[in-house]
């Protein structure tokens, strides 16, 4: 009993461990300790010292924006004026109850899905194709991506002289059919339909590209087994090709749907929203309020809208979708 309680006082307990005693002491030297805990200050001011610059960069430019942002959108506030009126949640409401507002939602869904979807079938089978061994494959690939890296003045003023309804390039391939070139972009039938062809013909070579780099790191010793197998090209693809392939659709999912919202260069350069509000979207709708009718708040509430949209989106694409991703 006195030795009991004198491993007690100096902090030893013992016990034993497959026939052997086995001691362990806890002292000031025990992990997680105060002593310890100042051994290890250094360090932790070593951590704070390399994270602290870009923590503040991202706090300063990436979260702070979205929170005065969502300031901003509950006040009256035309840019000018030394003080600002919150207004609460009057904004959204006049938004959701304004015709415009709502008809800009539903070209900027239209345009998402046509630019995501197409862009990412076209991605695909360009790849597929580029993934051959054809003569000047490689020239092919630095053609296909080159419309990704111009700058969207060029694109736009390249595609206005294609769509020329009276001296463009379609003019001359309709021609010989008996069809005559629509007015694209000035008329609120074909505008918005260009405008996705534009953004179809600027994304898809990055998506090509991306889904070509997949495909070359594909493991060939599953083609080989399926072909022994009896596999056709159709189940090959179907079975093997876009499973191996759903990391990368993922990802490429993702960007490009945030890609199509933020879409505005082009737009501003070819049609300006027009004609009317035919090609308006939500990032071109904002620019507009913002900018040229100085009505910061409904600018705002419409920015917080877009960005509610995207999270949404995002979250619920990584809740459902990545279950079908397949990562070896």
């Amino acid at each position: 009993m006195a030795s009991l309680d004198a491993a007690t006082a100096r902090g030893t307990t013992k016990g034993t461990r497959g026939g052997t005693t086995v001691e362990s002491t806890r002292s000031g030297r025990g992990r997680g300790t105060p002593a310890r805990r100042r051994r290890r200050y250094p360090e932790y001011l070593l951590f704070l010292a390399f994270i602290a610059p870009n923590f503040l960069f991202v706090l300063v430019f990436a979260y702070w924006p979205v929170i005065y942002n969502g300031y901003l959108s509950l006040t009256d506030w035309n840019m000018l004026a030394p003080t600002k009126d919150l207004v609460g949640l009057a904004n959204y409401r006049d938004l959701f109850t304004d015709p415009d507002f709502l008809a800009t939602l539903r070209q900027t869904v239209v345009f998402v899905v046509g630019v995501v979807v197409g862009s990412m079938v076209l991605g695909l089978a360009t790849a597929l194709l580029l993934n051959q061994r054809l003569v000047g494959r490689r020239f092919v690939r630095t053609m296909a991506f080159a419309p990704h890296v111009l700058s969207g003045a060029a694109i736009g003023t390249l595609w206005l002289f294609i769509f020329d309804p009276n001296y463009g390039l379609i003019r001359p391939l309709l021609a010989p059919l008996g069809l005559t070139s629509p007015p694209w972009m000035t008329s609120s039938r074909w505008a918005l339909p260009g405008l996705i062809i534009v953004y179809l013909w600027k994304s898809t070579g990055f998506i090509a590209i991306v889904y070509l780099a997949g495909l070359q790191n594909l493991p060939r010793d599953l083609y080989e087994s399926a072909a022994l197998d009896g596999a056709g090209s159709w189940r090959l693809f179907r079975k093997i090709t876009l499973p191996l392939l759903s990391p990368v659709t993922f990802f490429l999912f993702l960007t490009t749907i945030i890609s199509a919202f933020q879409a505005f260069d082009v737009i501003a350069l070819m049609t300006e929203g027009g004609p009317g509000t035919s090609t308006t979207t939500l990032s071109w709708f904002i620019y507009q309020r913002a900018f040229v009718a100085s009505d910061a708040g409904h600018a705002a509430a419409a920015a917080m809208i877009m960005f509610v949209l995207l999270v949404a989106m995002t979250a619920l694409q990584a809740r459902f979708l990545e279950r079908r991703v397949h990562y070896r």
